[in-house]
């Protein structure tokens, strides 16, 4: 009898074991998760904000050159690929060698980023936002100081 009663405290000791285990692990998960979570929300604000820098850069190097803003992403991809500065010295204008295929495009969504050119005032201003979120640099009022501004500076 007493080998019996031995069997099933050991039997109770095991479960309770793998019990305490799987809440460990439930309670350890339920803290990290968030924290992982709001850390790639954050790579992926940064990277956003990074390649609307990027754009920008390369917006400023075109309006430079011909007087004007372009009339789409189209045509800076363009400007980029044929400009012997930006084309071949990324890593100096950009800080880093740039994809051209993924510059466009939030890396939250993939969606384009979505780009408006004003001329109506005495300067011409350019608006470049990013549709998943409220980050946008420049403005379409035609204030000068705003130019080039982005919301998160």
């Amino acid at each position: 009898m007493a080998t019996s009663s031995g069997t099933i405290q050991k039997g109770i000791q095991v479960v309770l074991v793998i019990v305490i285990v799987g809440l460990a692990y439930f309670l350890y998960e339920s803290i990290t998760e968030p924290y992982d979570r709001i850390e790639r929300q954050q790579r992926i604000t940064e990277e956003t904000r990074t390649r609307m820098s990027n754009i920008r850069s390369a917006l400023v190097d075109y309006e430079r050159d011909s007087a004007s803003y372009p009339d789409s992403l189209n045509l800076l991809v363009q400007h980029i690929q044929k400009d012997s500065i930006l084309s071949t010295r990324q890593d100096s204008v950009f800080g880093r060698t740039v994809n051209l295929d993924s510059l466009l495009h939030s890396p939250r969504t993939g969606n384009r980023f979505l780009y408006t050119v004003s001329d109506t005032g005495r300067v011409e201003t350019y608006l470049l936002e990013d549709p998943d979120t409220d980050d946008q640099i420049g403005t379409l009022s035609g204030d000068p100081t705003q130019a080039n501004a982005a919301s998160w500076e």
